[in-house]
């Protein structure tokens, strides 16, 4: 693979290797059409003969080339050179889910909640398009060094209206998590992707999975089934203190064993945390994501990079800020009241006969 770094491969130069797994290499490249970088996967030489994992690597490029949407990874094209086939995709630069939890340790609540916030975005707009990502896990979302949160990695991911590539009762994906439908090989729908959400945001605020990997001598079912389908997994607040209710209730609710209890749409988890975090525009939370990990130095300064953080502050929740103002109210009405009541002659008085004398006394006296 070294041997491609500096040539060219079509409209792409290759400028280094980025990673490889089970099913093929990353090539750090740069348009050549449009001088920017992308990234090049490269299904391996090996498994170009099963059928079922080239088309898989076929479907990837069109199931993301046919979502637009500024959190999700963008497919620029599928192209054959030599006999290889390949995807060019949008490049990120930053870090993986996983690395930032690595270096960060548990997220405070805020800062879980606006990921939490741009990665459900990202699914709305999937499942709006009749897909489901079926392996979404820290690895596969990736936050970019601008405070860009973006899901990566449709390689496992099934059009709900079309045939699936595997056969029932044949289980695919990461196992801590999968619900159990996906578990047990069932043809899975959006709320698989939401079960994930739900351990991953679960993982953002303790640093740890709701149900922990397999025993590698077990099968991958065994025990973690069990747990799973009985909904056996430490409470939040066992692990992590302050976690606010609204986040509790959106891990239970994402964390249902049966499908048909969960939260039933990416939408109304969207509105909820939107809501908790005082509607904030995609431009904030990128500004505030952003500051918060250079603060935490998840990034490093490259040479002769400037970095400057600049952002408002994301507004406090929209509840917090009426029940301060319904409070202030509250008491300036009763100091109010209480100065009106003594400043005039009235007789003590209560109910309607205070509202008859309030419409009759007249203001103007006042002084």
């Amino acid at each position: 693979m070294a041997t491609l770094v500096g040539k060219t491969l079509g409209n792409y130069s290759i400028e280094g290797e980025l990673g490889s797994g089970g099913m093929g290499v990353v090539l750090l490249a740069r348009q050549i059409s449009l001088d920017r970088p992308a990234v090049l996967k490269r299904i391996r030489p090996e498994l170009r003969e099963n059928e079922e994992l080239a088309e898989r690597f076929r479907r990837e490029a069109r199931t993301a080339a046919a979502i637009h949407h500024p959190n999700v990874v963008a497919v620029y094209d599928r192209f054959v050179w030599r006999g290889n086939e390949y995807i060019a995709q949008e490049f990120v630069d930053g870090a993986d889910l996983a690395s930032v939890l690595k270096c960060c340790g548990p997220l405070p609540p805020r800062i879980a909640s606006m990921i939490a916030l741009e990665v459900v975005r990202g699914l709305e707009e999937v499942h709006a398009r009749g897909t489901v990502h079926r392996d979404l896990k820290p690895q596969n979302i990736i936050i970019g060094r601008g405070g860009e949160v973006k899901i990566a990695d449709f390689g496992l991911a099934l059009d709900a209206h079309g045939p699936g590539l595997t056969q029932p009762g044949i289980m695919i994906g990461s196992p801590p998590y999968m619900p159990p439908e996906q578990m047990l090989g069932d043809r899975v729908d959006a709320r698989c992707d939401l079960y994930s959400l739900g351990v991953v945001l679960y993982e953002l605020l303790s640093n740890r999975l709701p149900y922990p990997e397999p025993d590698p001598t077990q099968s991958q079912t065994d025990g973690l089934l069990k747990r799973m389908t009985k909904e056996r997994y430490p409470r939040l607040a066992k692990h992590t203190r302050g976690v606010p209710r609204y986040l509790r209730k959106i891990v239970k609710g994402c964390l249902r064993a049966k499908a048909r209890q969960r939260i039933a749409s990416a939408a109304l988890i969207r509105r909820r945390l939107e809501h908790e975090l005082g509607r904030p525009s995609p431009t904030d939370l990128r500004q505030h994501l952003a500051s918060w990990l250079w603060e935490h130095q998840v990034f490093e300064c490259r040479d002769n990079e400037t970095v400057v953080r600049t952002f408002e502050p994301v507004s406090n929740s929209p509840t917090r800020s009426w029940r301060r103002a319904s409070i202030a109210a509250l008491l300036a009405t009763a100091i109010g009241i209480g100065w009106f009541v003594t400043s005039t002659q009235f007789e003590p008085w209560s109910g309607l006969d205070a509202v008859r004398q309030l419409a009759q006394y007249d203001f103007s006296s006042i002084r």
